[in-house]
């Protein structure tokens, strides 16, 4: 897999696994979607969702995906897994896959993910990617993780943890604006503190997230088992 983040999350496993695998939930801290929402099920085959996510406030970019979790397994982790795909013609993403494990620690749960795409419009959109959205949707992966974890471990709600963000960009912005005043050198010494000051321990922040994998790393089996995800939603 070609993106890879983690972080440690000191909460109980089992609110983990729901605050990441309810689609209402999931959609509040995670930068990515603007809608989750699970398609009806059908007996003996995978749960098919549909996500969306908002890039205009007139345009939505949709796409549909399968997944299974195993939620109990012999060495106390928990594992879920994920095929996706996009026929929108705006969207880069045209299709993907990737997993979520969860390893309790001494130290409390692991939560990291691993997961890779195709881009469309050829050799132009993989130049695209390479330079823009493939570090976009690291950061914003990075940024969803360490939001969840302020939701789980201090109360935070990601309404709130947006709220802090907004604000500490703003004042930082300001500084750098008044800086400004002062000429070219103040400005930039004031970018570049603006810039490497860590967030407060109320914002979410990309930085505190694992951006490579400790160890070498493999896809779970679980993957193995999903179908391609349909490249449109189907009726029920």
């Amino acid at each position: 897999m070609s993106l890879y983040i983690e972080a440690v999350i000191r909460a109980d496993l089992d609110l983990i696994w729901t605050r990441t695998q309810e689609p209402a939930e999931h959609q509040r801290w995670d930068l990515r979607f603007t809608e989750i929402d699970y398609l009806p099920k059908v007996d003996g085959e995978p749960q098919r969702f549909r996500y969306a996510t908002r890039v205009l406030p007139f345009l939505a970019i949709a796409g549909t995906g399968v997944s299974a979790g195993e939620k109990r397994r012999p060495d106390g982790t928990r594992t879920s897994a994920l095929r996706f795909a996009s026929p929108h013609p705006l969207s880069l993403l045209a299709e993907g896959s990737g997993y979520w494990r969860y390893v309790p620690t001494g130290d409390g749960v692991r939560f990291l993910t691993g997961y890779d795409y195709r881009p469309r419009w050829g050799r132009c959109g993989a130049l695209l990617d390479r330079l823009a959205l493939r570090p976009l949707m690291g950061w914003a992966t990075a940024w969803s993780f360490d939001r969840l974890r302020l939701w789980l471990e201090r109360g935070i709600t990601p309404e709130r943890a947006r709220a802090h963000a907004a604000a500490e960009v703003a004042v930082r912005a300001l500084c750098v604006a008044a800086a400004a005043l002062a000429g070219p050198l103040p400005a930039l010494a004031a970018a570049a503190v603006a810039l490497l000051v860590p967030p407060l321990p109320v914002t979410p922040a990309a930085r505190r997230c694992l951006r490579t994998p400790p160890e070498r790393v493999r896809a779970p089996r679980l993957l193995d088992t999903l179908p391609a995800a349909p490249a449109q939603e189907q009726p029920a």
